[in-house]
């Protein structure tokens, strides 16, 4: 999948103000899709497009390392998955301050939370009446992969009447376009409103991006050390009284483990 458009959408309230990720991390609040009713432009970039390899010493061109724990286990159609990568692309962007949802390994985290208890709604009270989503993803007649499912072939078939492309082969105005329409609830999808459905993605968009990597998303710890949080830190006794700022390294739950 190649890149399709790099520059940030503008106009018509879209957000495009690279001073984005100071806001989030001055703020202490996750904004990465919708601030003040508008969808956030980005770069339009893909991990199966940006060229990512580095270089050895010699000159040759050296391969990333194959990362075994990026597998889809929910998403059994590619199609589906390229879907979603777009999508919260859009609503959390890559900029010059750092990676995107793309970069972060989001999908990858929807995709893990998908194939288990959240997906299917396990813990959630299933007996009707329903709403069919007119409030939230746990007010529907369908769990939340299949809201997911559902609501991702939705965009790309509004994409393809619209501009006669799939949705991942849509430029970037046009996703922005087609998103924005589902957080107005403009669009009919069965089971959920479209913009219950738009919230339930954006969440999931912003967990994947600053969830402990422990869960498949915040690839390298990227979403924290953006916002210079240090990440899963046991105890702060011995800074505590510390007046000054103390920029620290970030922590996983993984770096608890035994060796």
């Amino acid at each position: 999948m190649a890149d399709k458009d790099t520059n940030k959408p503008k106009g018509n309230g879209i957000v495009a103000d690279p001073s984005r990720r100071q806001f989030v991390k001055n703020s202490g609040i996750a904004v990465g899709g919708v601030a003040g009713g508008a969808l956030l432009g980005g770069l339009f970039t893909s991990q199966f497009g940006k060229n990512n390899d580095k270089k050895s010493t010699n000159g040759n061109e050296k391969k990333p390392a194959k990362r075994y724990e990026e597998a889809r286990m929910f998403f059994t159609r590619f199609a589906d998955f390229a879907i979603l990568e777009q999508a919260v692309e859009r609503i959390f962007p890559e900029d010059k301050n750092g990676p995107g949802a793309i970069g972060l390994g989001v999908p990858y985290f929807i995709d893990k939370q998908l194939a288990g208890p959240y997906g299917n709604n396990v813990k959630d009270y299933r007996q009707g009446p329903f709403t069919n989503g007119n409030g939230t993803a746990a007010d529907s007649s369908l769990n939340r992969g299949e809201i997911i499912i559902n609501g991702l072939r939705t965009m790309s078939e509004e994409s393809m009447k619209r501009f006669d492309a799939k949705f991942d082969d849509a430029t970037a105005e046009q996703q922005t376009e087609i998103l924005k329409d589902f957080e107005a609830d403009k669009i009919q999808l069965k089971g959920i409103s479209s913009k219950a459905f738009f919230k339930l993605l954006r969440t999931l968009t912003l967990e994947g991006a600053y969830s402990d990597p422990l869960y498949g998303g915040n690839r390298d710890m990227e979403g924290w050390k953006m916002k210079e949080y240090p990440g899963s830190i046991a105890s702060y006794m011995n800074m505590i009284e510390e007046k000054e700022f103390i920029k620290m390294d970030q922590v996983s739950l993984t770096d608890y483990q035994p060796k």
